[in-house]
């Protein structure tokens, strides 16, 4: 950001040559979420206005929540000083909740704010209030607090709801219902003990919390093993007392998988040794299967919240081995294996990116900053002490020990203030469509969290809220998950692991399951970004000469994870597709029209398809050519491809409104085949029906595995989690 605000501004030749392209294509930007813009991003959308840009922000000075990561509230409080000719819409009605929540939410907001822009909420979704959906609880303890929570998702599972007014009524199930909490890490203990207890299946968001499910704990011992920290028999302990099903015999054989690990090969090559594809190893010598996994003593299914945790510590392992790949085999694992222990639960912030989106049926447990702009029917918000929520801060050494305050301009905000906590407690009671519990329990032993929060008072204050549960009926009927994905978007890749397997799609994108990484990683993006300069010089009529192949390579060239020699015999690879391709097809470049191409597919509300084309050329008679480069030998099946080419096409047509003619594959590779086909009519609505159950298979979570092993299995890096390999 640095450095495209420095070209933005800059005085010199390329930088106003920038300016002037940026000017030209720019007319409208749209910022979303304004209110959590830092002043380096505040800088851009400045700078892209000066240079003709129409500006529209839309943003909640009342959800400013990010303060600590350098946003600032007067961006959003001060925009229209900033800016000429400014109109403000303000959008009052809120669509969420009931009236009981969006009062209650009002007087929150207001209490001791003179800095708030002025509006009034409405609550517009005709969402019912009764006596008794706010409750505010006193406890004890923080035990007695979680156990009282549990017993109060066990009995709202199954109360009839109408998600808007028009709905049929459903039984609320467990993914209705989310605990929020100023810190997981500190207060989530509890919570998960009790539910444990009582058998209801929970998710803990973010990567922080990950490391305290048992299974997880299972993975990391995998890794003490290999380093000799642990006995094959803690392992396998480890592996029995993670419940999944698993017997001493298929333990065993994913033992010798670890053996193979640890025996450190003299003169073998460094990437050889990939924590990555150990993992997955051991996982397929378990044959463990999610359906096969065993349910919660209450007899709820588990599996998909095991696969859940296992795709998140692939990615785990991935953030680590992308920076340390190449280091020293035993380096490696031990430094693996020190991170896992003493730096990776603190790594990852609370409420961090999850893998994938999968949408278990299960209780979520985060932080009130991971549930920004999401909503449940039922939110319960537990300890709320004293110098807990709002945080009394951070204790002991911190950044300023690093940086001087003085030297970083508006530094408190960093530090947050009890502003900013009013604005998360804002967030939190927003995100309940009905039902809005909070509850507050000293901690025994410990003076600083003895008593309540002064947001709990500020709750209780509210004429909308009970101190006692009030004696109701419930009327229940069968429980029924909103398994609610409101925008499914695809990217082009995305989609063609759809076509080739459901399944794989499925432990790919919504449990986050990573494969190895491979040393010549990079290798087809460095060429597809070399042909795409390549040909945008053609369109402005620079032809590339045999002398500049070489300086265009060694520009794009990217391989992160290859050995020296490894990176020599790529790059030589490089040169001599570039070459090849020119020899080949030099002639045509002045066809060329667009070179990734951005394109857009809406099949139906909610469902996209999103990429780029590699090329698109007009052909001496006239006709449009949609071409797409491949660069490795992987090869697809041929209906697959052919889905794939008609999908570009479906691209093309919505983005400029006309039809293609010829779709093309070229194989940049010397034994490669090219395809050439003629669009077909049939195919488009054929495809367009492909796109729009992918969609709906996402939605519905029906990602089934393929019937029988196949050309798609056998060169499936993660075959192992679905089926035995066969020969």
């Amino acid at each position: 950001m640095v450095d495209a605000v420095e070209a933005l501004n800059g005085k010199d030749e390329h930088s106003r040559a920038l300016q002037k392209k940026i000017g030209e294509r720019i007319k409208y930007l749209i910022v979303d979420e304004y209110q959590d813009v830092n002043p380096i991003q505040e800088t851009l959308v400045q700078r892209l206005h000066a240079l003709g840009a129409n500006v529209c922000v839309v943003g909640d000075d009342d959800q400013t929540i990010y303060q600590w990561r350098s946003s600032k509230i007067e961006n959003i409080l001060e925009f229209a000083k900033r800016y000429p000719q400014v109109e403000s819409i303000t959008l009052a009605k809120n669509f969420r909740s009931s009236n009981g929540v969006v009062e209650t939410a009002r007087q929150i907001a207001e209490k001791n704010n003179p800095r708030r822009l002025p509006k009034a909420m409405i609550a517009a979704n005709s969402q019912p209030f009764e006596r008794g959906d706010l409750l505010a609880m006193t406890f004890d303890s923080p035990e007695r607090e979680a156990k009282w929570i549990a017993k109060k998702i066990l009995e709202m599972r199954g109360a009839s709801f109408k998600d808007d007014p028009k709905a049929t009524p459903r039984g609320l199930s467990w993914s209705d219902c989310v605990i929020l909490l100023r810190s997981v890490r500190r207060n989530g203990e509890a919570v998960v003990r009790a539910l444990d207890a009582a058998g209801i299946p929970y998710l803990i968001n973010g990567l922080s919390n990950l490391f305290d499910a048992p299974e997880i704990q299972a993975c990391v011992l995998l890794f003490d093993y290999i380093t000799k920290e642990v006995t094959a028999k803690e392992v396998k302990n480890a592996w029995i007392a993670a419940n999944l099903g698993l017997t001493t015999a298929r333990i065993s054989k994913g033992m010798a998988i670890l053996d193979a690990a640890r025996s450190w090969k003299k003169g073998q090559r460094w990437g050889a040794y990939n924590i990555q594809r150990v993992f997955l190893n051991f996982l397929e010598a378990l044959n463990l299967r999610e359906e096969t996994i065993p349910p919660t003593n209450s007899g709820e299914p588990r599996g998909e919240l095991v696969y859940y945790n296992f795709g998140k510590f692939s990615q785990v392992i991935s953030d680590y081995e992308q920076i340390h790949f190449q280091s020293e085999p035993q380096e490696k694992y031990t430094g693996f294996i020190y991170w896992l222990r003493n730096e990776a639960p603190a790594h990852y912030e609370e409420g961090g990116e999850d893998a994938g989106f999968a949408q278990p049926d299960a209780v979520q447990i985060m932080t009130v900053h991971k549930a920004k702009g999401m909503e449940w029917p039922v939110v319960f918000i537990p300890a709320l002490q004293n110098n807990r929520f709002p945080s009394v801060g951070t204790r002991g050494r911190s950044k300023w020990h690093i940086l001087p305050k003085d030297a970083v301009p508006d530094a408190d905000r960093y530090d947050g203030s009890i502003e900013d906590e009013r604005r998360l407690f804002y967030v939190a009671v927003t995100r309940s469509k009905k039902y809005l519990y909070c509850s507050f329990a000293p901690v025994p032993d410990n003076q600083l969290y003895r008593k309540p929060s002064e947001f709990f008072q500020d709750f209780i204050r509210s004429p909308n809220v009970l101190t006692a549960e009030p004696k109701r009926a419930v009327k229940k009927i069968a429980p029924k998950p909103k398994r609610e994905t409101p925008n499914v978007v695809l990217s082009f890749s995305e989609l063609k692991y759809f076509f080739e397997c459901p399944y794989s799609f499925k432990l790919r994108f919504l449990y986050g399951f990573n494969p190895p990484l491979h040393e010549a990683l990079g290798l087809g993006k460095s060429l597809h970004d070399a042909l795409s300069q390549l040909h945008k010089q053609a369109i402005s009529g620079q032809i590339i000469k045999e002398s500049e192949i070489e300086p265009l390579v060694d520009r794009h060239l990217h391989t992160p994870f290859a050995y020296p020699k490894l990176k020599e015999h790529l790059r030589a690879a490089a040169v001599v597709a570039i070459r090849r391709y020119l020899q080949n097809h030099g002639a045509s470049l002045t066809q060329t029209v667009h070179s990734e191409q951005q394109v857009e597919i809406q099949v139906s509300p909610g469902i996209t398809v999103n990429g780029r084309i590699d090329l698109i050329k007009k052909l001496d008679t006239g006709e449009v050519a949609i071409v797409d480069f491949k660069s490795t030998e992987r090869s697809q099946a041929e209906d697959v491809t052919r889905t794939q080419l008609h999908t570009y096409a479906i691209g093309y047509q919505q983005l400029t409104g006309k039809n293609a003619d010829l779709v093309e594959i070229l194989n940049l590779d010397a034994k490669g085949k090219n395809i050439r086909e003629v669009v077909d009519g049939d195919l488009l609505k054929i495809t367009e029906t492909e796109i729009r159950r992918a969609g709906e298979g996402i939605r519905n979570n029906k990602l089934e595995r393929l019937a029988k092993w196949c050309k798609s299995c056998a060169e499936c890096d993660l075959v192992g989690l679905c089926r035995r390999r066969e020969a």
